[in-house]
């Protein structure tokens, strides 16, 4: 007699972007033993994008929006397991800091509500997607940290405050299994591409520990397995893809322009465009703690992973390396002085988040060369 299967069902908000459709792509090859139900926007794009999916028994789309509470409990009723991956992240959060902050905790608000309002409620296990930005800036000497290290967001940072406020709506609502997983800088292919002003928000001198696209997808499958142990519940974790992904922001920029055949960040940024402070990124003491119960990295070679990465954009990123260094220099400058989000623009026009990101007026003067804010390197292993 053949055993019979039962499915659990997996609800997934924000499945239609970067971590949640990894999440998403990683569940599918296992709808022989889960059900999956996603929350998306009635969107063209959208609706291209799961149109593969919209006639396979083992997918339901709820077109709506994570703001209706209504179609939020449409997702979760008689939903296993709630991931809630959705919400405003950079760029938009940076153009939109207070619709961040009302999205965001609006959202965990309705998830939250929806859960509790299930008659199985204390069955259902909750995983709400947390963020490195929590402990605002932590540059060095101060570079190392663990999950629980107080949060302090960086100025401004109305995303960072918004997870913060967030992952305490999951953490004192009285569900019987949540768990906060703070992701990190993410890396995927569309990140060699990506191109707007906060590039210059970023301190060459910060650290950021960066978790794989295809980590991030595996480890949002595996937190749904039967494996998980009951102490994995009702605590946080740090995400990270390991120690060969810590970096100084200078060492990826360096990596990132190079595996595109760019020059070096000192021949296409000056580098008075890049800010002093004022940014979230640390290496964690606890880095391995999430792999050792969840298993989710492949541990790709940094240097492979990147390659990887270029391999997959369009054919025309294969000639970047045409581009000599004062075209894309000219090409980035316009960036650095965007009105409202650039940082050469505040110099003379936002004096708040021009102290927040220099600190004062004579640490931008002396910024005189590379020299003066190229770090040094650091230990990347930690002894606890």
């Amino acid at each position: 007699m053949a055993k019979i299967i039962m499915k659990k069902t997996v609800f997934i908000t924000g499945a239609t972007g970067n971590m949640g459709w990894a999440g998403f792509q990683e569940l599918y090859k296992r709808k022989d033993r889960f059900d999956i139900r996603i929350l998306a926007r009635d969107s063209k794009k959208n609706r291209k994008k799961l149109a593969p999916y919209l006639s396979d028994p083992s997918v339901t789309v709820v077109w709506g929006d994570l703001m209706r509470y209504a179609d939020v409990l449409e997702g979760v009723n008689g939903s296993d397991y709630v991931l809630h991956v959705g919400g405003m992240v950079s760029p938009a959060a940076d153009y939109y800091p207070e619709k961040t902050l009302k999205v965001n905790v609006g959202a965990a608000e309705n998830v939250v509500r929806a859960v509790l309002a299930q008659p199985d409620a204390s069955e259902i296990r909750v995983v709400y997607i947390g963020s490195v930005a929590q402990y605002g800036d932590r540059n060095p000497p101060h570079h190392w940290g663990s999950v629980d290290d107080p949060q302090a967001p960086a100025l401004f940072d109305m995303y960072a405050l918004s997870k913060i406020r967030s992952e305490e709506i999951f953490a004192s609502a009285g569900l019987s299994h949540w768990v906060s997983l703070r992701q990190s800088g993410i890396l995927y292919p569309g990140i060699l591409s990506v191109v707007n002003p906060t590039a210059f928000h970023v301190p060459m001198g910060g650290v950021l520990e960066w978790a794989t696209i295809e980590d991030s997808g595996r480890l949002l499958a595996n937190v749904c397995e039967d494996w998980v142990p009951e102490s994995f519940w009702n605590k946080a974790y740090n995400i990270s893809s390991g120690e060969q992904y810590r970096m100084t922001n200078y060492e990826f920029m360096n990596r990132m322009l190079s595996s595109l055949g760019l020059p070096s960040p000192e021949k296409v940024f000056e580098p008075q465009w890049f800010a002093l402070k004022n940014f979230h990124g640390m290496w964690y003491k606890d880095a391995d703690r999430l792999e050792e119960i969840l298993h989710f990295r492949a541990n790709v070679p940094v240097d492979e992973y990147f390659a990887s990465m270029k391999s997959k954009l369009p054919w025309f990123y294969n000639l970047a390396f045409l581009a000599p260094a004062w075209a894309v220099k000219m090409f980035m400058k316009p960036f650095a002085f965007e009105k409202g989000l650039g940082t050469q623009w505040w110099v003379e026009n936002d004096e708040e988040k021009f102290l927040a990101y220099y600190g004062s007026r004579e640490a931008y003067e002396a910024i005189r060369s590379w020299d003066d804010i190229r770090p040094d390197s650091l230990p990347k292993n930690c002894e606890v």
